[in-house]
């Protein structure tokens, strides 16, 4: 069985937070029981992705997705 410590240590180990992952981390945070370390592990992931050292995919897609739509009404003039 995958723990949440194991997701977030992977996504620290690569430096990366797949969509996947992120989506999983919430479905096991809701429905799962959970210890501390798995908790500690969490709360570590959070510090690391808010201070840069792991970037999440989902933040990555919606400043595409942002620029994207800046281009266009740029484009647009």
């Amino acid at each position: 069985m995958l723990l949440i410590r194991d997701l977030a240590q992977q996504a620290m180990t690569l430096g990366y937070l797949t969509l996947e992952s992120e989506n999983q981390l919430r479905r096991m945070l809701m429905t799962t029981k959970y210890d501390l370390e798995d908790l500690n592990a969490f709360m570590t992931l959070q510090l690391a992705a808010m201070s840069g050292l792991v970037k999440q995919e989902s933040r990555e897609l919606r400043k595409r997705e942002g620029l994207s739509g800046v281009i266009s009404e740029t484009s647009s003039w």
